[in-house]
């Protein structure tokens, strides 16, 4: 059954998708040393809130990932990229292991 195959795709790659903002958002925040409740003042919510954030289990909006970076004075970037091939290891930008190695960029537009 291809379908599921590929709805199966589909929800690994949401998961992967919300464990690579939420690492990326942790690891900003230990970088400028800032607490989950610091985040929540400057956000203007609870600090239950940044919790269900930042567990990965919540389903983040654009627009929720925008307010995070504006209230830490950060930015977002989405970017598309092919998927590798069957077989190989994912590489990032630099060709190391751990991300796609090619952004996607659209031809001929």
């Amino acid at each position: 059954m291809a379908w599921r195959n590929r709805d199966e795709t589909r929800e690994l790659a949401g998961i992967q998708l919300t464990h690579q903002a939420t690492a990326s958002l942790a690891g900003l925040l230990a970088e400028r040393n800032v607490t989950r409740g610091q985040l929540a003042q400057l956000m203007g919510v609870s600090a239950g809130r940044v919790s269900q954030i930042l567990s990965g289990d919540e389903n983040l909006t654009l627009k929720s990932l925008a307010s995070i970076a504006s209230s830490l004075d950060a930015s977002v970037e989405v970017r598309f990229f092919d998927a590798p091939l069957a077989g190989q290891p994912d590489r990032n930008e630099a060709g190391v292991p751990g991300g796609p190695a090619q952004p996607y960029v659209p031809s001929g537009r």
